[in-house]
């Protein structure tokens, strides 16, 4: 590259008083073919990989050696395994949306907008911190308003209204917009034939209202609290003046209270409006239910380790979050396995698609360093089957017949694990056993292999040990279906059911570990003594007792076979997700740490790496980067004309050919953009000097 010197005069003044210097910067000019090395003496094969590696959607992995076909694979398996988890989390939305949606939408269709009416429809719908699903939920009413092809809906934010011409733009531009498209929007804007209307006149939005025949228009306040009040009041007040031929009905999003919203507003501009209040559900609620649909989804085949759960379910309580980045955060946790696990091709649908992988003795090997695997190998040679781990560690074909049968097997246990979280959180929910007990705090725990034995269980089973006949049929009715892989608890139930339909006449059928006792007062030397004692079981009450005990047992015993720890099950890195680190740091990113990082060692984030060995700063490196390492071996106050002389001889200033007036402009630019992040300033002790105002790592 190319640097010149020019001066500016400026117009009108003297040479002398008004001259400047400046630096042209021109880009070097690429060599000619003719001019390059021989191709003889490049290492093309080298280069040709690059380029290879370069259009397929993943790195590979297994130090570069993974083929291109497991590359794509894997990453194709990322899109299927996601493409079923997102259809959850829309499903769930929906699910969530559904009766406000309803409600609202009957709201809409019920305003009779008109001449008979003074009074401006308006919904006040309290968001909370809800700001996503009330954009959502706005999305939802426009497509259904366009659907039935009675009106739309337009999204006034008060960025978009600093004045009152310019809502009314936006309002006629978006409600224009919705019917005719920009491109009818702009022939309307620009046509030369009758009187040409002003672009805030709402007539303009009347003539389109009126083509179109749109009994509804919607005009949604999304941030109704920032708008200011005098500027909403004036837009109302016009607004109810249109109402006899423009069918408006307004839509308030609310963050606080629908009193103070109200507070804001002058009395006459309240009298406008013909309110209803609309409620949102809370942002914590729906995200629980969106990660246990996500969990205990029957099609799983990738699930979320109790680690990264801590944390996406850390982040959504301490901050208010939407539905939406959560689902983000879940799709970078998926990718981050899949980019960064070459065994992740395990999961693909069809698994002889990867077939191949066994002509890869790298993939095989990788499957031997896991620590499932050790223990695997560990468990057969504690029971004697040696003949077994030596075709693990010899034979590639093998190994990989057992991975895909481990794995299978395995996956269905994660399954039937939360299957039974779901029976748990039924009992819970049912007996009401403890409120701090949710299916999410369950299923961290089973997922940490730590519910089997916790106090909740026990809990349950001691709850339901005490119920009585109607209150265990009324439980066992919401049990069936999660319980439906139990034979020996399908049996007791309807054992169970058989003895209370055979004691119908006898009533309600008591468990001896109920609470019923009989309290006998004895007064002796004017001393009162209680004696608790249990109330004597009838015959029919005995026998339904005997079956509660087999019930619990029998529980117990499903529970503590599927309860199993995920983290002692063979290929469990492959299945379960557990590594919090990616995700912490990329939504709760240390930005400062992530600077000095990158400044220090930039080669950990480029495709080149340095030719300096022995830790000095590169030439190849970044400018910035090379100026922040001498930075950092410096102290209080810099001298910039030294700092500029070591940057000279980092990078090469000491030959012929060198060129000062470009190194020069490098170490400006290095040197503001140092400027810039908050690393220096200018010294008032001395002048040629800079104060540094940032050390690495404080």
């Amino acid at each position: 590259m190319d640097v010149e010197f020019h001066e500016t005069v400026a117009f009108g003044t003297a040479r002398e008083n008004s001259s400047q210097g400046v630096y042209v910067y021109k880009p070097a000019k690429t060599a000619d073919a003719s001019e390059e090395r021989s191709s003889k003496r490049r290492k093309v094969s080298k280069e040709n990989h690059v380029q290879e590696n370069g259009q397929l959607p993943f790195v590979p992995l297994l130090n570069g050696m993974e083929s291109a076909h497991l590359v794509q694979l894997r990453y194709s398996t990322f899109q299927q395994v996601w493409l079923r988890q997102e259809e959850e989390i829309k499903t769930v939305l929906e699910e969530l949306d559904t009766h406000i949606l309803h409600d609202m939408s009957s709201f809409i269709a019920d305003s009779t907008s008109g001449t008979t009416h003074s009074h401006i429809p308006t919904a006040l719908i309290n968001i909370g911190s809800s700001v996503a699903s009330f954009g959502r939920l706005l999305d939802r009413i426009h497509d259904r308003l366009l659907t039935s092809k009675e009106g739309g809906v337009v999204v006034l934010e008060s960025e978009d209204a600093p004045n009152l011409k310019t809502a009314l733009k936006t309002i006629i531009r978006a409600g224009v917009s919705i019917f005719e498209g920009n491109e009818g929007y702009q022939e309307l804007s620009t046509q030369t034939g009758g009187p040409r209307l002003l672009s805030y006149d709402l007539e303009v939005l009347h003539g389109c209202v009126k083509k179109h025949g749109v009994r509804r228009l919607a005009v949604a306040f999304r941030d109704s609290e920032a708008f200011d009040p005098k500027l909403l009041s004036d837009l109302l007040s016009l607004l109810s003046s249109w109402l006899d031929r423009i069918p408006f009905v307004l839509l308030f999003g609310v963050s606080t209270s629908f009193e103070l919203f109200e507070e804001r507003l002058p009395r006459s501009t309240v009298s406008l409006l013909q309110g209803k209040h609309f409620e949102i559900g809370g942002v914590g609620d729906s995200i629980q239910r969106l990660y246990k649909s996500l969990q205990t989804s029957k099609n799983n085949r990738l699930w979320l380790g109790p680690q990264i759960s801590k944390v996406l379910l850390e982040r959504s309580g301490n901050y208010f979050q939407s539905l939406e980045t959560f689902g983000r955060m879940v799709k970078y946790a998926c990718m981050s396995h899949f980019f960064a696990n070459p065994l992740s091709v395990l999961l693909a649908e069809d698994v002889e698609d990867v077939s191949p992988a066994v002509q890869q003795s790298e993939f095989c090997q990788s499957i031997r360093n896991l620590p499932s695997f050790r223990k695997l190998c560990e468990d057969f040679l504690d029971n004697g089957h040696t003949i077994h781990v030596r075709n693990l560690l010899n034979d590639d074909t093998f190994l990989f017949e057992e991975a895909k049968r481990a794995l299978q097997t395995n996956q269905e246990q994660m399954r039937e694990l939360f299957q039974s979280v779901r029976a748990a959180a039924s009992i819970n929910g049912f007996l009401k056993v403890s409120q701090e007990v949710s299916t999410v705090h369950l299923a961290v725990l089973a997922l940490a292999g730590e519910l089997r034995d916790s106090l909740a269980i026990e809990q349950m089973l001691s709850a339901t040990r005490e119920q009585d006949s109607v209150g265990l049929q009324e439980l066992l009715e919401t049990l069936k279906p999660l319980l439906d892989n139990a034979s020996g608890l399908q049996k007791i139930i309807e054992d169970l059911e058989t003895c209370v339909e055979s004691n119908k006449d006898a009533g309600t059928l008591k468990s001896g570990y109920s609470s019923s006792r009989s309290v006998t007062t004895t007064v002796v030397k004017q001393q009162v003594k209680l004696r608790k004692s249990q109330a004597k079981l009838s015959k029919e009450d005995s026998e339904y007792t005997a079956l509660i005990d087999r019930f619990c047992t029998e529980l117990k015993a499903h529970f503590d076979r599927t309860l199993i720890k995920p983290q002692d099950l063979f290929l469990h890195e492959v299945f379960l997700f557990d590594l919090k680190n990616p995700l912490k740091d990329t939504f709760a990113p240390r930005t400062r740490f992530a600077i000095e990082r990158v400044l220090s060692s930039p080669f950990d984030y480029l495709l080149s790496s340095s030719t300096s060995p022995d830790g000095n700063p590169s030439a190849m490196q970044p400018i910035t980067a090379t100026l922040y390492q001498l930075y950092l071996e410096s102290g209080d106050l810099v001298n910039v004309y030294d700092l500029w002389h070591a940057f000279c001889g980092t990078i090469g200033g000491e030959g012929d050919d060198f060129d000062e007036r470009m190194a020069l402009t490098l170490f400006y630019r290095a040197l503001s953009e140092l400027k810039l992040l908050g690393m220096v300033k200018s010294s008032r002790k001395k002048v040629d000097h800079v104060a540094k105002t940032a050390w690495k790592g404080l």
